[in-house]
């Protein structure tokens, strides 16, 4: 079992859009595949459908989710917390879900130093049942990014590759050298950065011609950051996918989709395909 963190300390940059999506395009090819949520705007448990209740009494996630992993060494493993995806992807996925309340709860947990290690602890513990693992990080430098920093084997950086979100990538650098300490006092290897991911990229034929090259050149000259061959541009179809919905009756139900499941023809879907080629075949698997 590998696990690899998507993380950017920016946030709008496609971080969930890429969790999700490449967590379905391994599903597709076979692998198992477990995805993690650990950032408390729940983005990525939405994005696979496990966010269905209108009504703060209909929720059904606030008793069971990463919260729980992390709050207790002794009990809430894995495989009582973990949910299947709902209408998200053929075939679902295992989610770890989140939920707003990791916010009330980052504090407390912050003095607990064996928090930040055990979604690192119950991962080991289910490397038997999962190839792949995807932890959607926050757009943060807390707690939560932490965790999954140091539970992940690899790291993958997505990032539109504007201004802001270049500047940004010495933060993250930074803040993967801090995690490093920990690592190796867990006996863990430093995380390897698999690379900057190109995202949310424009497809106007003037930036990508003037603009785009320049800001690529950037993150390896200035940043010193890999960057990963694939691009995922910005399209509508991968935009509408997880704003998809279901009327019933009156109502609107939320009913998000993997691109694969949206639309199999898109160009979007070759872009993901190509991505998880790429990261198996750097990761070995």
């Amino acid at each position: 079992m590998q696990a690899i963190a998507i993380y950017h300390n920016k946030g709008g940059v496609g971080k969930t859009t890429t969790a999700v999506n490449l967590a379905a395009a391994f599903t597709n090819k076979g692998k198992k595949v477990l995805l993690v949520d650990i950032d408390a705007q729940a983005n990525s448990t939405f994005a696979t459908g496990l966010i269905k209740f209108q009504f703060e009494e209909e929720d059904d996630l606030k008793d069971r989710n990463i919260f729980h992993i992390i709050s207790a060494g002794d009990f809430n493993f894995i495989p009582e917390i973990v949910r299947r995806s709902k209408g998200f992807n053929t075939p679902e996925i295992d989610v770890i879900p989140s939920h707003i309340t990791l916010i009330d709860e980052q504090q407390r947990l912050t003095r607990i130093a064996a928090s930040r290690l055990r979604l690192n602890m119950k991962l080991q513990q289910v490397e038997d049942d999962y190839d792949l693992v995807i932890i959607d990080a926050p757009p943060s430098r807390d707690l939560y990014a932490e965790i999954a920093l140091i539970a992940a084997d690899y790291l993958i950086i997505p990032s539109d590759l504007k201004p802001f979100a270049n500047q940004g990538l010495s933060n993250v650098k930074n803040f993967v050298s801090e995690v490093n300490e920990t690592r190796s006092s867990i006996g863990k290897q430093p995380l390897n950065v698999l690379g900057v991911l190109p995202s949310k990229v424009l497809t106007n034929n003037r930036y990508l011609e003037h603009v785009f090259p320049r800001q690529r050149e950037a993150v390896v000259q200035r940043y010193g950051l890999p960057l990963l061959d694939t691009v995922i541009y910005e399209r509508i179809a991968l935009s509408n996918c997880v704003n998809n919905t279901l009327t019933m009756g009156n109502l609107e139900i939320p009913d998000p989709k993997s691109i694969f499941e949206f639309d199999a023809d898109s160009e979007s879907v070759k872009e993901f395909r190509n991505l998880s080629y790429e990261v198996m075949q750097k990761i070995g698997a």
